[in-house]
């Protein structure tokens, strides 16, 4: 798809859609500090209702692109609406298609923007955080941007699954995290181990932005179906002060260890 067809309605869009959405729905915003002003950053919000994808960019001082199912590419409905919107199609069965949609990601990085991605790879029927899938930390390798884990609340008292309309006059609220630098990681751009660490903690941030309980597997219609196990992330421990007067961050290893012993 090219670059063109991706975003050429979102700057009209927002213009109807930010005053329409204030006027609905009590959107508040927490952390947009931690937003960088200028510069490319990927944005991982968690997803629990179709209208997350609505929300985020209304609250937003900067433009967004997003990644969405390649589903929607077939539907006359949305084919040209959403890419329009800044929607790039990404084939969530992998392999090449998905890397396609990952190169077009990375084109939109470097040209110093913002980028969305739901790290679940999709929509929450339960409420319940999944498992994060690895695209986000690839991301951050390839370009050096920013993971910002954002927590969505509310969304899904506005619309929930299956729901024909929002309800109106609710409030939800959006939660930006801290940034996560992946430099540490830098000398281990292709190990795997590497990626899971990353997007683990990711991960454990949009739980504490979120609020959500969390499970230790991928969202999908089947898992969905079942009783599930959840994982307790245990907090960050106390440690000594950084240069910023900032208590450190637990380590993605940290992360892992703790998912482990849960």
């Amino acid at each position: 798809m090219a670059d063109r067809e991706v975003g050429q309605l979102y700057d009209s869009a927002m213009k109807v859609l930010g005053p329409a959405f204030r006027f609905g729905w009590r959107i508040h915003v927490e952390g947009l500090e931690n937003l960088p002003e200028e510069g490319p950053a990927i944005l991982c919000p968690n997803h629990t209702s179709v209208l997350d994808s609505f929300f985020l960019p209304v609250a937003l001082p900067r433009r967004i692109t997003y990644v969405g199912k390649a589903e929607y590419m077939d539907s006359w409905k949305t084919k040209h609406l959403f890419p329009a919107l800044g929607m790039i199609p990404i084939d969530r069965a992998g392999g090449n298609a998905s890397e396609r949609a990952l190169a077009a990601a990375q084109s939109v990085l470097e040209r110093g923007e913002l980028f969305g991605i739901y790290p679940e790879g999709t929509r929450s029927r339960t409420g319940q955080l999944y498992r994060g899938h690895t695209g986000p930390a690839r991301l951050a390798m390839r370009t050096g941007a920013p993971i910002v884990p954002v927590g969505i609340r509310g969304a899904r008292e506005i619309m929930p699954p299956g729901a024909k309309v929002p309800r109106p006059f609710r409030s939800c609220v959006i939660r930006f995290g801290r940034p996560i630098e992946v430099e540490r990681y830098r000398d281990r751009a292709d190990d795997r181990l590497g990626l899971r660490q990353i997007i683990d903690e990711v991960m454990y941030e949009i739980r504490e932005l979120s609020g959500q309980e969390y499970v230790d597997e991928y969202a999908t219609k089947k898992a969905e179906a079942l009783p599930t196990e959840t994982a307790h992330i245990s907090a960050p421990d106390p440690g000594a002060p950084d240069g910023n007067g900032e208590r450190p961050r637990r380590t993605s290893a940290e992360v892992l260890q703790a998912r482990s012993a849960g």
